[in-house]
């Protein structure tokens, strides 16, 4: 980055230093990952110098023929990957597309049923204080006070009696498989819309380490960051183009779902797309294409069963016992720290972790019981189950000693041979 050095070498020496910590510590944050360089490089290309507001071959400005094809190639390599009809690659991130979707489905005020935000959703299925809550009637479902688990028959009940227009399928903090078939029936018999939201999971639905919503929903929301290992983005995809609800709710239209989407984007919502953005995003699209990234999605998940069989062996509550994907969430309620002392002591030996609230959490969101850890970017790595093992008795270790200052220094040096032996970015 010599331009950027000599341009301005503040932010150029924070680069670096950003760089340093990402590689001699462990992201364990579900939702983080790494990049290749072939997609980095597409994000910072000349394609962040060309506006380019409308679609492929319907552009509010001239010299959009090379974006036209960029963005052609992004959308057809999206729509052959999830096996779907329709893909709009223009969201700037997942909770602008999930908007888009309630743009072009409801109207304000109708009702929305989406995973309470406490028990591991996500803001935009519905939370009082973001856009889901404020300009659409919200109701919730939560997971099982014994089990923690979703409870498909419960869920079922409140959807009968609340009588959405649309449910959301999706978490960020469940450690469980979703069925979206089960979801789908529920949708049925209420007449209501289905939006899965795969943000945290697309890579594991590539990889078939879980179940795909193709079958199920009417629209599939992701990000194209987290398992599947893109840059910030996000998609809107359609498993068909023609939904049959479309006239139940827009009687006077005569656009299909896939027009509808695609008008909820722009002018819906967004202006010009982020062209360099797109093409990073069709990068990892191709990189995901691939055998070597189905393994990946596979070792994802077999990494996250191997470090959550650690964690509980060496004395650490999990939420639901374990996990079937690619996140963790422990209970410290036990441990006599909260979520956020325990985030903090992680941080200190080079482990990063997010807290985050439990099901029926006591303990204010700032301040929760609970943290968050998964194995996406640790598995970019080169991690494996043996490594998984190590970090989750490092992790109770630093958990159950936090004022033990010779044990930290210890944790400090696993950590620095872990990364050393499994380089990030070598090539810097």
């Amino acid at each position: 980055m010599s331009h950027l050095a000599h341009t301005d070498p503040a932010i150029a020496e924070l680069i670096g230093a950003e760089l340093k910590r990402q590689q001699n510590g462990l992201e364990m944050i579900p939702s983080e990952n790494f990049t290749s360089l072939a997609v980095m490089e597409a994000m910072g290309s000349v394609l962040t110098n060309k506006y380019s507001e409308g679609y492929p071959g319907k552009r509010y400005y001239g010299g959009n023929q090379i974006i036209d094809q960029v963005e052609e190639t992004c959308r057809t390599r999206a729509k052959e990957l999830f096996g779907v009809a329709h893909a709009n690659v223009q969201p700037y991130s997942g909770s602008p597309a999930n908007q888009a979707v309630y743009f072009a489905l409801l109207n304000p005020g109708d009702t929305v049923l989406g995973m309470e935000l406490a028990q591991g959703g996500h803001l935009t299925h519905g939370y009082k204080l973001n856009f889901s809550g404020k300009y659409y009637h919200s109701v919730s479902y939560g997971v099982d006070r014994e089990t923690k688990l979703l409870n498909y028959d419960v869920i079922k009940e409140i959807a009968k009696k609340e009588k959405p227009k649309l449910i959301v399928c999706g978490a960020t903090a469940y450690p469980r498989k979703i069925d979206f078939s089960e979801f789908q029936k529920i949708a049925l018999e209420v007449s209501a819309y289905l939006l899965a939201d795969i943000s945290h999971i697309a890579g594991l639905v590539i990889a078939d380490a879980h179940q795909s919503p193709v079958p199920y929903a009417d629209v599939i929301t992701t990000t194209t960051h987290k398992t599947l290992r893109g840059p910030r983005g996000a998609m809107i995809l359609l498993p068909k183009v023609e939904d049959r609800l479309h006239d139940l709710y827009h009687t006077t239209s005569k656009r299909n779902l896939a027009e509808l989407i695609d008008a909820a984007i722009i002018p819906g919502l967004q202006g010009g797309p982020h062209n360099h953005q797109t093409a990073a995003i069709a990068v990892s699209l191709k990189e995901a294409m691939t055998d070597e990234f189905k393994v990946y999605g596979r070792q994802i998940v077999a990494n996250a069963k191997a470090l959550a069989e650690s964690l509980a062996q060496n004395g650490l509550e999990l939420v639901t016992g374990g996990t079937d994907n690619h996140l963790i969430l422990i209970d410290l309620t036990d441990a006599g720290l909260s979520g956020a002392e325990a985030e903090k002591l992680l941080d200190e030996v080079g482990i990063t972790v997010n807290k985050n609230m439990i099901p029926f959490d006591l303990r204010k969101p700032l301040d929760p019981s609970g943290i968050r850890l998964g194995t996406p970017a640790l598995t970019t790595r080169g991690f494996t189950e043996d490594n998984m093992r190590v970090i989750g008795k490092t992790i109770a270790e630093i958990i159950k000693n936090p004022n033990d200052e010779t044990n930290k220094k210890r944790v400090r040096r696993t950590v620095h041979a872990l990364t050393q032996t499994h380089p990030l970015y070598p090539e810097f």
